[in-house]
C-alpha cells in the first residue's frame, strides 16, 4: 500500500466527507502528518470559489505531498502527478476515516469508507 511521501495532506470537503468532485469542492481540509502518526497543523480553508485549477494552485502553494480526493478529471490528475504529488483519487466517505486509512498507510484509490447497514 502507498504511503504518503511528504507529511502535508489536503482533502477537498464536502460537509465532512470527501468531496465527490474535486473541481466542485469550496471547501478543504489540510493537515500535517507527524512522525508519530498524529495529526498537527490541521485547519479548514473555505475557497472563494469551485475551481480545479485554483485546488491545484492552492496544492502547489501549499507544497502538499498527498491529495485524497473523489473524482478527479484526468488531466488535473496527471498534471498534480507531474508535480509529484501523490494522489488517491476515488475515495467516498468521512473526511476522518480517510484520513485515519491514510495514516495507518491503509488507504487505496477507490476506497469508499462508508459503514455499511
Amino acid at each position: 500500500m502507498a504511503e504518503p511521501r511528504k507529511s502535508k495532506v489536503l482533502i477537498p470537503l464536502h460537509d465532512d466527507d470527501v468531496a465527490p468532485r474535486f473541481d466542485l469542492a469550496t471547501e478543504v481540509w489540510i493537515g500535517v502528518l507527524g512522525e508519530d502518526g498524529d495529526w498537527h497543523d490541521e485547519r479548514t480553508l473555505v475557497l472563494p470559489q469551485a475551481s480545479a485549477e485554483n485546488l491545484c494552485n492552492l496544492i502547489l502553494h501549499e507544497a502538499v505531498g498527498t491529495l485524497v480526493c473523489g473524482g478527479i478529471e484526468e488531466e488535473f490528475y496527471q498534471y498534480l502527478r507531474w508535480k509529484r504529488v501523490e494522489v488517491f483519487d476515488s475515495v467516498l466517505g468521512p473526511r476522518v476515516k480517510a484520513a485515519t486509512a491514510l495514516a495507518k498507510g491503509e488507504l487505496k484509490p477507490g476506497d469508499i469508507l462508508y459503514e455499511l447497514g
